[in-house]
């Protein structure tokens, strides 16, 4: 059965989509199928080298395979936290749960407080921005790829499963089509694709949402339940000191796992640590940056705390709390290692992954307007990756000329 779903995914490319055919432009759409669901038949000629078997297409499913528990327990919180309203969710949301109760009837006893329940309601939520995500992106994906003839790779999957992670779960759909079409255009295709852009596309999308409609992406509107009834997560609450989490309900240990409002995947600390552990083990992480960001922004904050005598301020957190809040683990372990837009050099990733994180704390404490400072943090660093690469690089060729001049 496979083989031949397979054989007629290849006669369509060749009848249709081949070079010289009329739909030439959507052979990297064929091919991009072909290539997500078999391994690709295609074997290198002539001298090559062979560095090992990871190829991009695995390198990009070890990440899947690595958010996938911020997923799951991302879907379970937010239908968690919808059901603590107890009310129904107005807008589209709404529409989702009326289809599916009139399709389905048997999926209202799921709409409840137990596992399922909240995993079930939370899907009603994620779903829809995960599909749009996918459709828009892989649109623009192909259209890229027919204009340069060139393949889609697999890069737009992370991208378009990391997307709906750092977005709320009541964004509207059209500032979701909006965003991922900027991230994925501007962010990406415009310097040539997969591999050229010194920009996380994810990020880009999301910086659009933040600075393209901030009042719906910041503060309380992180987490809109139901109409009427907002819940403000608890970095909207830290530049009141710890004092003030606790005040409006929220402990370290929710904090560490999860149990509280924001973006539908980076609540869960601990859910972020299981995907660390295994992407520092497969190897497709780099250390060095993940632990540099943990050394440079909570040690930065330990710093803070000390000579802050001033405890309802966000400065007086200590960095238990900034670790566990917001999307400071998340960003680290997901988002600050990207491949291509961090740092290459070792010496470089540790420069690298200490100012992002560091530039987290910075933006927390001193900017109430937008407490939430990894995305900022993240984008600045992906900035200047090639200018500290370029640096140690340049340290290294005068320290070897020096060496070879004393000889």
């Amino acid at each position: 059965m496979i083989k031949r779903l397979r054989r007629a995914i290849k006669a369509i490319d060749e009848k249709y989509c081949s070079e010289g055919k009329k739909l030439r432009r959507l052979h990297p759409l064929v091919e991009a199928i072909d290539t997500f669901f078999f391994t690709p038949d295609v074997k290198t000629t002539g001298t090559v080298h062979v560095r090992d078997f990871n190829d991009f297409k695995r390198v990009m499913i070890t990440v899947i395979l690595a958010l996938i528990p911020c997923a799951v327990f991302g879907i379970y919180n937010v239908g968690y936290q919808a059901n603590l309203t107890g009310t129904v969710p107005g807008d589209w949301h709404g529409s989702v749960l009326s289809f599916l109760d009139k399709f389905f009837p048997f999926l209202h006893i799921f709409r409840q407080t137990n596992a399922l329940g909240c995993f079930v309601y939370g899907l009603c939520y994620y779903l829809p921005v995960y599909v749009l995500t996918m459709i828009v992106g892989l649109f623009w994906e192909v259209v890229f790829a027919g204009h340069y003839n060139h393949e889609v790779n697999e890069g737009f999957f992370v991208t378009g499963f990391i997307f709906p992670l750092i977005c709320p779960p009541t964004i509207p759909l059209w500032q979701v089509a909006l965003a991922i079409t900027f991230g994925v255009v501007i962010g990406k295709e415009i310097f040539g694709g997969t591999g050229r852009n010194f920009l996380n596309p994810a990020l880009v999308a999301r910086a659009f949402l933040f600075f393209g409609y901030s009042g719906q992406i910041t503060g309380d509107k992180v987490w809109i339940a139901t109409d009427g009834v907002s819940k403000a997560t608890p970095l909207a609450c830290a530049h009141g000191g710890v004092e003030a989490i606790q005040n409006a309900g929220y402990t370290m240990f929710d904090a560490f796992f999860g149990f509280i409002p924001g973006a539908v995947g980076e609540t869960s600390t601990f859910c972020c640590l299981l995907g660390a552990i295994f992407l520092i083990v497969v190897g497709v992480a780099p250390w060095r940056i993940v632990a540099s960001v943990f050394v440079g922004g909570l040690g930065l904050a330990a710093i803070l705390a000390c000579f802050c005598d001033n405890p309802e301020s966000a400065a007086a957190l200590g960095p238990a709390w900034h670790f566990v809040l917001g999307g400071f683990a998340f960003g680290a372990i997901f988002m600050a290692t990207d491949p291509v837009s961090a740092a290459q050099s070792n010496v470089g990733q540790v420069v690298y992954g200490l100012l992002v994180g560091a530039l987290i704390i910075v933006a927390r404490v001193y900017n109430p307007a937008y407490p939430e400072g990894a995305m900022l943090a993240i984008l600045f660093g992906n900035c200047v990756a090639p200018l500290i690469d370029h640096f140690v690089v340049d340290a290294n060729i005068r320290r070897r000329q020096k060496r070879l001049q004393a000889r």
